[in-house]
This record gives C-alpha cells, sequence and structure tokens, in this order.
C-alpha cells in the first residue's frame, strides 16, 4: 500500500507537467521535504526542532509566492509544435552546452574527483534532470492531447522525447544515487534541489518561454518565492538531528509497513 502511494504520487507529479508550466511544478518539489519532515517526527519520534518549523513556513510561504505569481501554461495543439520549441536555436545551444559540460564531468572530473568533489555527481544528475523535466513535459503533453482525441502515438517526435526521458531518468538516477552513498545526505539534498530546481527553471524558461509576455514584478516575485523555498529548505536539513536518508523514501516506507504489521497482529 505505501508502494503504491509513492507510485501515486510520483504519477501525480508527472501529470502536473501536463498543466503547469515547470517553472510552478519543480520548485514545489520542496513540499515533499515539509511532508517527509512532519512524518519523519510522528512516526520516527524525530524531534522538529524550532528551526526546523521555521524552514516548514519559509517552505510555505515561498511556495505560495511561487503560485501566485507563476506563468500560465500555454496552449499547444500538437507534438509537433513542442519540437519546434526543442529544436530553437537558443534551446539547442542550451542543449549542446549541457552534453558538453556532462561528458567533461563524466569522463574527465568523476575518475579524478570524484570521491571528493560533491559537485561532480550533483552536475551530472542536476543538469540531466533539467533535461529529463523538459522531455517528461513533452510526453505528458502528447498523452493529454491523445487523450483529448488529438492521438500523437503516430508521430516520431513522441518517440523520440520517450526515450530521451527515459535515458535521463535512468542516468539522472544512477548518478544521484552515486552522490548520496558517497556524501552525507544532508549536504546533498539541498544543494542537488537548488542547482536542479534552477537549471530546470532556467531550460524551461529557454524551451517553452515561460516568461514570454510575464511583468518584471511577476518574475521577480517568483525568483523571490524560490529563494525562501531554497532558504527553507537548507535550514530544514542543517537542524535535523538525524541524516535524512534515514528518515525518508524506503526507510520511513518500511518503519510505516511494520507498525502496520504489528497493528494487525495485535
Amino acid at each position: 500500500m505505501l508502494i503504491l502511494a509513492v507510485i501515486v504520487g510520483e504519477l501525480a507529479n508527472f501529470v502536473a507537467y501536463m498543466f503547469a508550466p515547470a517553472v510552478l511544478v519543480t520548485p514545489l518539489g520542496a513540499l515533499s521535504i515539509i511532508v517527509s519532515a512532519v512524518l519523519a517526527h510522528f512516526f520516527l519520534k524525530e524531534k522538529l526542532q524550532k528551526m526546523g518549523i521555521l524552514g516548514c513556513g519559509l517552505c510555505i510561504v515561498g511556495s505560495t509566492l511561487i503560485v501566485l505569481h507563476a506563468p500560465g501554461e500555454s496552449s499547444l495543439t500538437s507534438v509537433e509544435e513542442i519540437w519546434e520549441f526543442a529544436t530553437q536555436l537558443a534551446f539547442l545551444l542550451y542543449l549542446a552546452s549541457a552534453i558538453a559540460i556532462v561528458l567533461v564531468l563524466l569522463l574527465y572530473c568523476e575518475p579524478r574527483y570524484g570521491q571528493t568533489n560533491i559537485m561532480v555527481y550533483i552536475g551530472i544528475c542536476s543538469i540531466i534532470g533539467s533535461l529529463t523535466v523538459m522531455s517528461v513535459k513533452a510526453v505528458g503533453i502528447a498523452i493529454k492531447l491523445t487523450i483529448e482525441g488529438s492521438s500523437q502515438a503516430t508521430s516520431f517526435q513522441t518517440w523520440v522525447f520517450v526515450m530521451v526521458a527515459i535515458t535521463c531518468i535512468i542516468t539522472q538516477l544512477n548518478y544521484l544515487n552515486k552522490a548520496l552513498d558517497t556524501f552525507n545526505t544532508r549536504v546533498v539534498s539541498p544543494i542537488y534541489y537548488a542547482l536542479f530546481t534552477s537549471l530546470t527553471i532556467f531550460a524551461s524558461a529557454i524551451m517553452f518561454k515561460d516568461w514570454s509576455g510575464q511583468s518584471a514584478s511577476s518574475i521577480v516575485s517568483v525568483l523571490c518565492g524560490f529563494i525562501v523555498v531554497l532558504s527553507g529548505t537548507l535550514m530544514l536539513h542543517s537542524t535535523r538531528e538525524k541524516d535524512p536518508a534515514s528518515v525518508t523514501g524506503w526507510a520511513l516506507m518500511q518503519h510505516l509497513a511494520d507498525l502496520a504489521t504489528e497493528g494487525r497482529n495485535s
């Protein structure tokens, strides 16, 4: 049941990219940190300190700012339109730069500094992660259009986006796991969140032109909201008594499952 809940959560995140711009969906991922902290407080008896509570409050305030001032989703009628966005010169330059940097990190930096410099693994999974979000969003929009009656399954662009999404997801998770295995999760999580979210916002602004037609005040408000969320995230991780790896993901799921089993046996 708990595994099903995690799967449903990821599917909901995927659906969110169908209807909202990445500049809105991605920063709101910080809300999962609040949920994790609250669950750890009640189920694992990890004390949520005053500064941790303040961090949760900052995440909520920052998320509210982002929601209130985020740009609307542009109306797309086919996957070919998304392909035009993906093949525009500005995004091709971003794509080429991203691939070049990843190759340097993989071929030169990882063998030499991978075990000592945290930015090597985080840089790889953050850059690839920004491409993951772009491709996942394209696939999500293609699915939405297909459900609405305009089938996109016959377009080769749809399957290109699917293959890119699968490749990026596998690569991103691989190097994120390496970062978590090599360095303290308390350090990895906020750095990864900050870099991944920043690159995703930047990539989405280039590819989907999220800021087109937006006033300067709205853009500044969203960026300020992201900074507030980031501050809250850093505060939460810095005040936790235990390594977050022990209170999130499978560890937390296993603990809840054990509690459920004990309840059935009693």
